[in-house]
């Protein structure tokens, strides 16, 4: 196996410094020969880690989804407003869950209580540094509704209430798009038992 040590970072420079910024590398790695790379140049986007909740009330079998327009998703065939788990990004001094909590609330409008953490991944390894933390939350779907969101940042966040069976036909159908909602109901549908198991 490979390690940090494997890398040899020459230099480093900032390229872009703005709602993102761009960092460009030079190094060399460790080949699978045993030798060492040629002066390989990379730009990273680095956006900080972020973490992402998926509100599911276990007692009723629905999934809590917010839609929002992203402009990364412009070439999506079906609309650039996507249906998605709430999620933010991660400031320092806050902690994956911390940020959980706190978009819930602030995206969806619910109070969440019971977490459980769902796992973590690395975003998209070859161009950002960005890494997600995956939280289900216990909530009352009853509870959720309307349109929320922080102003001052630009937000008009809908929420909507379905079935998870529902919830996976869109899934199936290729309707949701986010990673890390297709990541979530993917988990959700995988551990249903153990998730029942801790809250009904």
């Amino acid at each position: 196996m490979f390690k940090h040590s494997d890398i040899n970072i020459e230099k480093t420079e900032t390229v872009y410094n703005g709602y993102f910024s761009v960092e460009k590398y030079l190094f060399r790695h460790r080949l699978f020969s045993g030798e060492w790379s040629e002066l390989v140049c990379r730009e990273i986007m680095e956006r900080g880690n972020a973490a992402a909740l998926l509100p599911y009330d276990v007692s009723n079998d629905k999934v809590v989804l917010i839609e929002q327009v992203r402009m990364g998703a412009m070439s999506s065939q079906h609309s650039p407003w996507l249906l998605e788990c709430v999620a933010g990004v991660i400031e320092q001094g806050e902690s994956p869950q911390q940020v959980a909590i706190r978009e819930t609330k602030e995206e969806s409008g619910l109070d969440v209580t019971e977490v459980m953490p769902m796992l973590s991944y690395l975003s998209s390894p070859g161009g950002t540094s960005e890494r997600l933390h995956l939280y289900i939350a216990n909530v009352n779907s009853e509870l959720a509704e309307g349109v929320h969101g922080l102003p001052e940042e630009h937000e008009d966040i809908k929420v909507h209430v379905m079935t998870r069976e529902h919830a996976m036909n869109l899934l199936n159908d290729g309707k949701i798009e986010n990673a890390a909602t297709v990541i979530s109901l993917q988990w959700l549908q995988l551990n249903l038992a153990k998730v029942k198991a801790a809250w009904l």
